[in-house]
């Protein structure tokens, strides 16, 4: 575990404030980013604030770290924006771990919103002159009896500003003009519910066209807070009609529990930013985008997890990651194996990884896949559409290796054309058959 934690604070030494270019995930290979709120501020730019995932066994860590977009596509990462921890620390009042933040702008001033996972989930906020920090003088919010988790901050057209927060149930209440203290007497509570909404927690408040969104993680499926829910009313403070589903990060890694979001309009087109787990565990999340879609009655459609995201489908003719793998069937996982690489690791017999989507508009005739094998033989065959889909190639990998020396095995493939789903499906015996960095059409 502590060497998770060496890996990705290397990485973010490496990068600094660089550039990355990504599809889905967003978060280059090495960081964590979960539990996304995506804002647009004056300057026209998409901000990411979330929290920071650095080790399987727990949620969160003692840091956050801040993205920026101008295209939704190359973001700039900030790292260690605020912490509550160690030499940087600006929560003097707390050493714990910060669960998911928010941000809000008003009269020159950004003020982050953060929760304390400590036994009565203290939530606070720090303030800044930039969008991307650093964060400081973090100060308690007094929150009386209706302590809970994960604050978010919606401003109205009158300039009026509420608070959202809450698990199972949710409460909001209005913010006094400072941006630092809740109008306790304004309190409601039992806004949106598990038995009524699917609220789980992670809530977000947004408009759109006059409607008001609240979006949440959702337990309506699989016993589990996978899905990205939202409900809509006429009124900032409800009440709320239950809408639905936007996204649901179900077999995105077999350890997957629970989606955190968030809803923002970026050059006239809207986005869901959520996340999906790593390292088959509740934890090592990663920041993802999807476009989504209004109906003319202000519904929401729902949208599927796709390895595109933002961008259009994938280039069959460069070197694409295994770690861009947007759906997982069995025990495969993506999981690091160096500071700043990734893998599809945990192969067992059966399982399989699927990436959408890739224009095949170029002629392709072969396929070579970066492949470190284990003791014993394997096969992976590519497959396009579904699971079940047609097989256009089929790759035996020997046996006799460590899983750690890589090796490119190619095969012909069958020409395919137009936008498809690729499939990656594993064959052979033991419980790691083989580890999957990359793959490239030819």
């Amino acid at each position: 575990m502590m060497k998770l934690k060496f890996f990705a604070l290397c990485f973010l030494l490496i990068v600094g404030s660089g550039n990355i270019i990504a599809q889905n995930p967003i978060v280059p290979p090495g960081i964590y980013v979960a539990d996304p709120t995506a804002r647009v501020w004056d300057d026209g730019k998409v901000y990411l604030y979330g929290s920071r995932d650095e080790n399987p066994d727990y949620y969160c860590s003692w840091r956050y770290d801040v993205l920026s977009s101008d295209n939704m596509m190359d973001w700039e990462i900030y790292p260690n924006r605020i912490s509550s921890k160690g030499e940087d620390d600006v929560i003097p009042y707390s050493d714990d771990l910060l669960f998911a933040p928010d941000c809000w702008y008003k009269d020159g001033v950004y003020y982050l919103y953060y929760c304390l996972a400590n036994n009565t989930l203290t939530e606070g906020v720090a303030v800044s002159n930039s969008p991307t920090g650093p964060f400081v003088n973090g100060t308690n919010i007094e929150l009386g009896e209706h302590r809970q988790i994960d604050p978010a901050v919606f401003v109205d057209d009158d300039g009026q500003a509420y608070y959202v927060w809450g698990q199972f149930q949710l409460k909001i209440a209005k913010l006094k003009p400072n941006m630092k203290e809740v109008d306790l007497t304004s309190v409601i509570e039992n806004v949106i519910t598990e038995k009524d909404h699917f609220f789980h927690e992670g809530a977000f408040l947004t408009k759109r066209k006059g409607i008001y969104y609240l979006v949440y993680a959702h337990m309506g499926r699989a016993g589990k807070p996978t899905c990205i829910g939202y409900a809509t009313s006429n009124s900032p403070m409800g009440p709320y009609q239950y809408g639905g589903v936007i996204i649901d990060n179900d077999h995105c890694d077999p350890g997957n529990w629970n989606n955190h979001g968030s809803l923002v309009e970026f050059k006239d087109q809207w986005y869901i930013f959520y996340h999906r787990s790593t390292h088959g565990s509740y934890t090592m999340r990663k920041a993802c985008i999807e476009p989504i879609f209004f109906n003319e009655d202000g519904s929401i459609t729902e949208v599927e997890m796709t390895s595109q995201g933002a961008a259009g489908p994938l280039d069959p003719l460069k070197e694409i990651g295994a770690e861009r793998a947007c759906l997982m069937n069995g025990n495969v996982r993506i999981q690091a194996y160096s500071p700043n690489e990734e893998e599809l690791g945990g192969i067992q017999n059966g399982d399989n990884a699927g990436y959408k989507y890739i224009n095949f508009d170029k002629d392709v005739s072969r396929v070579d896949i970066r492949v470190a094998p284990g003791e014993k033989p394997g096969k992976i065959d590519i497959g396009v559409d579904n699971i079940w889909g047609p097989s256009i190639g089929s790759i035996e990998i020997p046996g006799g290796g460590d899983l750690k020396k890589w090796n490119t095995f190619s095969c012909d493939i069958i020409p395919v054309t137009g936008t498809r789903a690729v499939w990656l499906r594993f064959r052979g015996e033991g419980e790691d058959i083989f580890h999957v960095d990359s793959f490239q059409f030819k």
